[in-house]
């Protein structure tokens, strides 16, 4: 099976931010968790290189459009790369692949009825890409989103004819799944009820563009070219541009992870203009929230920019992956604040998982001869802590596959907190000094080690980074394909040697705001 995931193809009018890292991370442990599952991946991101507002920001640079793409595109792509991001294709709308996918897909919509020339007339916002609802006499409107004055826009365009979708997108909305989570379905009903309308898809007036076949002066509208960018990167597998190959070859996309603000284009826009190319739509759109720092909105004047890089330098990707994900619930808006980052950071992995493995392996080589116990056939097949990993590798499973992968951390945390108090009950350190207790002793610390390898496994989705150095300290290796099988209970080998303990995860320590 072929399990097909998407970021947002990213807009190159600056360089990468933190909101556009957040959503990769999230898709980069949705991808490893889907080949843990055991499915094909065919993870893609990417970037969205034409329209009006790419074109201003070149001329204001005093280079060419094609030259600031290749810039910010790098840009991208050498980040994701820094950041270890497992994606399988990246695609660039100014590749030449792109241009004669966008053209058949158009030729196919006009062919079909769904294409008109029309008069577009109203304020539009260069930012969006969008005309925007304020009326005509509104005087100096600005932009909700971007705070910049909105300009005002009178021309020929051609537009597809998304009135003729209504009861189609209506029932494709209504379909439980489809939108996710709740509230955003909530939000799309509401502009679905208002009444669908027809929607520009071409400019006259914006050289930087793909040009529309057939119709002279026009260029395709960012929307409509950059959507087509999911199928042209299905389609980058060395075949031919031919839409007729998508559905053996990763489409309909399992899901399309978005930020909120695109929601609308994604789960109302796109599912219309596939139906009237004749092809399947995709099965899930999931749009999470927004994040601020420390309760504002990041800005420039502000000066309270995240940059993902210096991030990167500064905390390490285990750090930040497992803050994003763990303590904000996917879907929703999200709060970066530094201290409780430091903290979640320090006493989750430093402290509780860390120590756990840290201090259980310790005592076994000291009392084993440097390696696992080795009498413990017995708690191999049953213990009181089994249940409880097996429970948890059940969660966790669950939860990814939802996308709630606070739900996912916060299981494989608690798994550590209870083999840690399991520890600490049966006081092994005690014990080893009462005849007859060598045992007892071996069976619990081979049972809290196999909690340590359960959680090594569970998060190699979420901090892979980290995963594989936990499972090193166990002499393992990350778990290369299917998971079900390593997430079967009693598979650490009795008296298997065990590595000189090293810390897996250094206190995060900060001196400046990041």
């Amino acid at each position: 099976m072929t399990y097909s995931l998407t970021t947002p193809l990213y807009y190159v009018n600056a360089k990468p931010h933190l909101g556009s890292t957040y959503t990769t991370i999230a898709c980069d442990a949705l991808a490893r968790f889907q080949r843990l599952e055991g499915n094909s991946v065919v993870f893609i991101t990417g970037v969205d290189e034409h329209g009006q507002k790419i074109q201003r920001t070149a001329e204001s640079q005093h280079i060419s459009p094609q030259d600031h793409c290749d810039l910010i595109s790098s840009q991208y792509s050498q980040l994701w790369t820094e950041w270890g991001i497992s994606n399988d294709r990246f695609v660039r709308t100014t590749s030449d692949r792109h241009l004669p996918l966008v053209q058949e897909f158009f030729r196919r919509c006009e062919a079909a009825g769904h294409i008109r020339t029309g008069h577009q007339e109203g304020w539009y916002c260069v930012d969006c890409e969008e005309f925007k609802d304020d009326p005509a006499d509104a005087e100096s409107p600005d932009c909700p989103i971007h705070r910049k004055p909105l300009e005002w826009r009178d021309e020929e365009n051609l537009f597809f004819c998304l009135s003729q979708f209504q009861e189609q997108i209506e029932s494709l909305i209504a379909q439980p799944g489809f939108i996710a989570p709740s509230s955003r379905k909530r939000e799309v009903e509401n502009f679905v009820a208002g009444g669908l309308r027809d929607f520009s898809i071409s400019r006259v007036n914006v050289s930087w563009g793909l040009p529309v076949p057939g119709h002279p002066g026009h260029t395709f509208y960012v929307w409509f070219d950059a959507l087509l960018g999911y199928l042209t990167a299905l389609l980058d597998d060395g075949g031919p541009v031919d839409l007729e190959r998508l559905a053996s070859i990763g489409w309909p996309a399992d899901v399309h992870v978005i930020g909120k603000d695109i929601l609308r284009f994604h789960a109302v826009y796109w599912p219309a203009m596939l139906l009237s190319a004749g092809l399947p739509v995709p099965k899930r759109v999931f749009g999470h929230g927004f994040l601020t720092r420390e309760g504002q909105k990041m800005g420039k004047s502000l000066g309270n920019v995240l940059d993902p890089e210096h991030l990167l330098q500064q905390c390490g990707t285990d750090a930040v992956r497992w803050y994003l994900l763990r303590d904000i619930q996917f879907g929703e808006d999200g709060d970066f604040q530094q201290q409780r980052f430091l903290d979640l950071v320090n006493n989750d992995l430093a402290n509780t998982i860390g120590n756990l493995l840290n201090r259980t392996s310790s005592m076994s080589r000291k009392w084993f001869d440097e390696s696992l116990p080795v009498d413990v056939d017995a708690v191999r097949s049953t213990h009181v802590l089994r249940d409880k990993a097996e429970q948890t590798a059940s969660v966790v499973r669950r939860s990814i596959q939802d996308l709630a992968f606070h739900k996912a951390c916060e299981a494989v945390l608690q798994l550590a907190i209870d083999a840690n108090g399991f520890l600490n009950e049966q006081a092994p350190w005690s014990r080893m000094k009462q005849p007859g207790q060598e045992q007892q002793v071996g069976e619990d610390l081979y049972a809290v080690l196999e909690c340590a390898r359960y959680v090594g496994i569970l998060l190699q989705p979420i901090v892979p980074d980290l995963s594989a150095r936990i499972l090193s300290q166990l002499n393992l290796a990350p778990t290369q394909t299917a998971w079900i099988k390593a997430l079967t209970w009693g598979q650490l080998t009795p008296g298997g040697s065990l590595p000189k303990p090293e810390p897996v995860m250094q206190r995060l320590e900060l001196d400046a705001p990041l």
